[in-house]
């Protein structure tokens, strides 16, 4: 049974202080640091904590994991300073980059702020990436290891209810999101690595929830990053692959571009339909006009209602917004 689609049209997007906060923080890191560090470029350093808009406060911690690399091997906490008068839910970003060192959790910042700002827990964790320590197994038991390690992070946070939680990924990390939820918690697998918290839901944007299928149309990325192709290393596929580790009981967002034409949208579609043919309660939106990178810009049309989305799947109400 195939997942009807809702088209979500362009809307007015807003600028936020969010955003803008950033944006001189940025500036000023470039300043400090230099160009080539501000591009994502892999140094021998540990990028700095993002500094925090007004009304928010960031901390970075370090997961554990065997043998780590300590400027990748963590995670950086977003909290509204604010005072609430009940307990937040938790959001956990998982960056793309077609699991490449040449893009890190750096190009989630402003990501995670917005997020923050609407009143949620935000974890932006970093991994280690092909040509950086990264690849099989370590990309994949890095992020397994990263949100294992977040309701020991959030007991010192008493705010923080690490029973609403949503896990959110765009392209390679849309993999690892949808994989992280819905791993078998009673087989270790291959990595080795025990299923200790799972989140309750999952938002893939742009993912290649069908990475045979994706490396069967010529998919580079998905080939290095497992080191062969699927006749190769079949093991490693089925222990990472989406839609070979289904679980109907963790629901399932996929959201697409209606103009990416980096992941094809059948490797979203394929997943949804697998998933709800065994029950699952998956759901797939189109964002018009958007390509693969765009859909994540914050300077993105549509931006405003993928945060909308975000904060629904942990029960959050979103603000009306003019034009939709």
């Amino acid at each position: 049974m195939e997942v009807p689609p809702e088209c979500v049209p362009p809307s007015p997007s807003r600028v936020t202080r969010v955003r803008s906060a950033l944006a001189y923080a940025v500036m000023g890191l470039c300043v400090v640091l230099g160009l080539a560090a501000c591009a994502g470029t892999h140094d021998a350093a540990q990028p700095p904590v993002p500094v925090a808009p007004a009304g928010l406060r960031i901390q970075r911690f370090a997961y554990p994991v065997p043998h780590p690399d300590p400027t990748q091997n963590w995670m950086d906490l977003y909290l509204p300073d604010h005072q609430r008068p009940s307990r937040i839910p938790v959001v956990i970003l998982i960056h793309g980059g077609g699991w490449s060192k040449t893009v890190g959790a750096g190009s989630f910042n402003v990501f995670a702020a917005t997020l923050a700002d609407r009143g949620v827990a935000v974890f932006n964790v970093e991994y280690r990436r092909v040509g950086s320590g990264g690849g099989w197994p370590s990309t994949f038991s890095d992020v397994a290891a990263a949100v294992n390690d977040i309701p020991a992070v959030a007991r010192n946070y008493p705010i923080i209810d690490t029973r609403r939680s949503v896990v959110v990924g765009h392209s390679a990390g849309a993999q690892l999101a949808v994989w992280t939820a819905t791993r078998d918690y009673r087989n270790v697998g291959e990595l080795g690595v025990p299923v200790r918290y799972r989140p309750a839901a999952a938002i893939s944007i742009a993912g290649p929830l069908d990475m045979r299928r994706a490396a069967a149309l010529g998919d580079r990325n998905v080939i290095r990053v497992l080191g062969g192709p699927p006749q190769r290393v079949p093991r490693r596929y089925s222990a990472v692959d989406p839609i070979q580790n289904l679980d109907p009981q963790i629901p399932v967002l996929g959201i697409v571009g209606g103009l990416d034409t980096t992941v094809p949208a059948s490797l979203t579609q394929d997943y949804l339909t697998a998933d709800t043919a065994g029950g699952g309660k998956s759901r797939l939106i189109i964002f018009a006009g958007q390509t693969h990178s765009s859909i994540v810009s914050p300077s993105s049309r549509t931006f405003d209602r993928l945060v909308d989305e975000i904060v629904a799947a942990v029960g959050l109400a979103a603000p009306t917004h003019d034009g939709r």
